[in-house]
Order: structure tokens, then sequence, then C-alpha cells
């Protein structure tokens, strides 16, 4: 006899365990909760990492390293294969027509065009990085390829730079002074 008979026959759901029902079930009284304490009560939730009070697992492990996965560039990936499906010959090829064609959630994430599968119609394909099998690809269609580069951003050398002394020579104007008369009569 095999796993999935048994399970056929057995059925397919298990009954649920019916706690506080006496003390002939093996689960009256406390219920399986012990006696006092927050784990008792209603409302306890425990955090997912907690060990009883003991120095949890992630504080006990040594942290050494640095990593720049949080610097990394994701792009929305596009292959060759889904833009013939969907698009027409002569058409452009954009991130907001992608978007709009529901091939990529949304602009805010750079595109990158892959190459795999074949490319019948002409295109216009604007993105910030393709494939050299994609760009291949689409000029061999007869389409264009323009590629717009992605700008890093760097601080402004040309803006001047404030010094602490210049910052301390600036006079900040007091808070609580009363407005002066216009009209330069004395009362």
């Amino acid at each position: 006899m095999m796993i999935h008979e048994i399970t056929s026959k057995a059925g397919k759901y298990k009954s649920r365990k019916r706690i506080g029902r006496g003390p002939g079930s093996g689960h009256g009284k406390t219920s399986g909760r012990g006696h006092k304490g927050a784990g008792s009560r209603s409302g306890n939730r425990r955090r997912a990492y907690f060990e009883g009070g003991q120095m949890t697992w992630a504080r006990r492990m040594p942290k050494r390293g640095f990593t720049n996965v949080q610097f990394r560039t994701e792009y929305h990936i596009v292959n060759l294969k889904t833009i013939s499906e969907r698009f027409a010959d002569g058409d452009a090829v954009t991130a907001e027509t992608l978007k709009s064609k529901g091939l990529i959630r949304d602009t805010k994430k750079p595109v990158k065009i892959l190459g795999e599968g074949e490319l019948s119609v002409k295109l216009d394909v604007t993105a910030n990085k393709l494939s050299k099998s994609a760009e291949a690809k689409i000029t061999a269609a007869g389409g264009t390829v323009t590629v717009v580069e992605l700008k890093k951003w760097t601080r402004d050398a040309s803006a001047p730079k404030k010094t602490k002394a210049a910052k301390a020579e600036t006079p900040a104007a007091p808070a609580n002074e009363p407005a002066s008369d216009t009209d330069g009569t004395d009362d």
C-alpha cells in the first residue's frame, strides 16, 4: 500500500484539536497552555526569533564584512520574444509603452532588453541597456536602437562650499525683535 492510497481512504482533512473539553480529552483545564504567565493569556504573541530570553540567534552570530547589495541597480528585464508578440511593425518600444502593454510593472526601474527569441518586425527601441544579441537582432530586422544612459548622482562641484568660518560670520536674525517704524518719526 502506498502513501497516496492511504490518504485517499483516510480523507484529506484532519479534524481540529478540541481543547478545553474536560480532563478525559487530555486537553482540558489549561488547554495545553500551562499555568499562569503571558503564554497562558489571550492576546499573547511571541516574536518568531524569541528564545525565551536567551540571547537570540541573530545576536549570537558575529557580524563581519560589508555588502553592496543595497546599491546595485535593478532592471526590468524584457525579452525580444515577448516584445515581438505584443508590438506591431514600426512601433516605438519605450518604458511607457512596455508598461501599457503589461510587460513591466512600472517605469521607476530602468529597462534592459535581452535577445531571447526571434524578431521579425521593425521596431524603434529605447531602453537603458540592451544585450549585444538583442541589439544585433533589432538592427537586423531594420529597427533602430537608442540607449538612454543612467545618470549617476554626483556632488555639484561648481556650488560654493560653506566653511565653518563663513557660517559663523553670517548674522542670524533675532527671533523676538519688535517691528521697526517705517515712517522714521520719534514718538
